[in-house]
């Protein structure tokens, strides 16, 4: 639930505040790959078409700022435990004073997914542009989730209980898939359909108006399950103690998903 206590009180001014602007900031620190993710975000956000003034310059380090003690609150707790009043109290200002920069906990919960989701996906583009399969776009994938397991379970873990992600956010995701679809696609064009395929040509809204085919939709998706499967138990902690090597695991799926299907 979101912390409101006092918030109609706000009263700190970001004119006042502005004396001080590299206090408290714990953006050079990068402590978290996802929280450094999202201070340079704030800070793009800042500089476009160069109105970066003072106060804007400001406000996207304390936005940056309250980022990175949101990634560790959610290392130490989990998102559901995510508490604004506590990270008022860990910057050392007024509970109100950070309603000034995020309106509650779901839309900082929305700037961290989105943040996390905008970071995937562009490591995904990357490989993808280069004429990377769909192998080296699930290389990408486990290489981005072992950086920081805490912002891959907030996007594809257990959902924040009360918490509903806008669809600007489902856009960004997508942007994933259709690299995916597009290398399923080049991986065997002229695949025999499957009967789930064939279910799949009349159930393709996921898909957006990517032209795959039927069965690279099918490959794709049977791409992105079992390989979120593994990564899920991974990092998760339950192959711990099984006596092998997760990442031996990952590569024999992969190379399971990408033979030809007869």
């Amino acid at each position: 639930m979101a912390d409101r206590t006092g918030v109609a009180g706000a009263a700190d001014t970001d004119a006042a505040a502005g004396a001080d602007t590299d206090a408290k900031s714990d953006a050079k620190t990068g402590a978290k790959t996802g929280a450094k993710s999202g201070a340079k975000s704030d800070a793009k956000a800042g500089a476009k078409s160069g109105a970066a003034t003072p106060r804007e310059r400001y406000r996207a380090q304390v936005r940056a700022e309250i980022k990175e003690h949101a990634w560790k609150q959610i290392a130490e707790a989990g998102a559901s435990a995510l508490s604004l009043n506590a990270i008022a109290k860990q910057m050392g200002v007024s509970g109100p004073a950070l309603y000034r920069y995020f309106a509650g906990r779901d839309e900082l919960i929305t700037e961290l997914i989105r943040d996390a989701y905008r970071s995937l996906a562009d490591a995904v583009h990357a490989a993808a542009v280069t004429g990377s399969d769909p192998a080296g776009l699930a290389h990408v994938l486990r290489g981005w989730a072992l950086a920081d397991p805490h912002r891959y379970f907030l996007i594809y873990g257990t959902p924040v209980p009360g918490y509903h992600a806008p669809e600007e956010i489902t856009g960004i995701s997508s942007e994933i898939m259709a690299d995916l679809l597009t290398a399923c696609a080049a991986l065997e064009p002229d695949a025999p359909a499957t009967p789930f395929a064939a279910h799949l040509a009349d159930h393709r809204d996921w898909a957006g108006d990517h032209p795959a085919p039927p069965a690279a939709l099918h490959r794709a998706l049977t791409f992105w399950t079992r390989l979120h499967g593994v990564l899920s138990l991974e990092l998760a902690g339950h192959f711990t103690g099984m006596a092998f090597d997760p990442a031996l695991l990952y590569e024999a799926e992969i190379d399971d998903l990408r033979a030809p299907r007869g």
